[in-house]
């Protein structure tokens, strides 16, 4: 009787043991799970274009990038931003969301009130020029960043993303591609702010 009382408690304390371990071995998963769970949350509760910057109302990086070779054009700088309102663009042409929002981008080319001007991520140059003889060319100035180091100093995630500049300050940022919808009720709104001609939001 005795015996047969020890061998359960073996087995008890065997299964019991079994279990300590399987949880030790999904207690990663659980907290991988958990993370995930997190992240997805927390897109899924706001805009991702809306993601705040901490250049925001502060000044353009340094940089100075050459244009994009086989082209002609003095390329981009930071003090070239330093004084008027820019549309700054990082784009590539290996991006299909950048060439989804081109035509948005030659639209506001035509404002003559400011410049819409580019940065070219991580691209052949070949490439980059059949891109803009193709789609059409809405900048004013286009440096090349093949290394991507100045998308790196502007805090940028991935491309295309737009900023708004003001006398050398960066006062508005869109992640993602512009849409009709992103142009009208973000990205126009704070060039209007940028010009003066509309009151900041309270």
């Amino acid at each position: 009787m005795s015996e047969a009382r020890t061998d359960t408690t073996a087995q008890a304390a065997e299964r019991s043991d079994r279990r300590s371990r399987r949880i030790w071995l999904l207690l990663p998963l659980f907290g991988f799970l958990a993370i995930a769970a997190l992240f997805f949350f927390r897109l899924g509760a706001g805009d991702a274009s809306r993601i705040p910057s901490a250049l925001i109302n502060k000044p353009v990086p340094n940089f100075v990038l050459p244009a994009i070779e086989g082209t002609e054009g003095p390329g981009l700088s930071g003090e070239m931003l330093a004084s008027g309102v820019f549309v700054v663009n990082i784009w590539a042409s290996w991006c299909a969301p950048c060439r989804a929002e081109h035509p948005l981008l030659m639209e506001l080319a035509q404002d003559g009130r400011f410049k819409v001007v580019g940065i070219n991520y991580k691209d052949v140059p070949e490439n980059a020029r059949r891109f803009l003889g193709a789609l059409g060319d809405p900048f004013a100035l286009i440096g090349a960043d093949r290394e991507g180091r100045a998308a790196i100093d502007w805090g940028v995630y991935g491309v295309p993303e737009t900023f708004v500049v003001k006398d050398g300050v960066i006062v508005h940022k869109f992640i993602g591609p512009l849409s009709p919808e992103a142009l009208r009720v973000d990205l126009l709104p704070s060039l209007e702010r940028a010009l003066g001609a509309a009151p900041a939001p309270s």
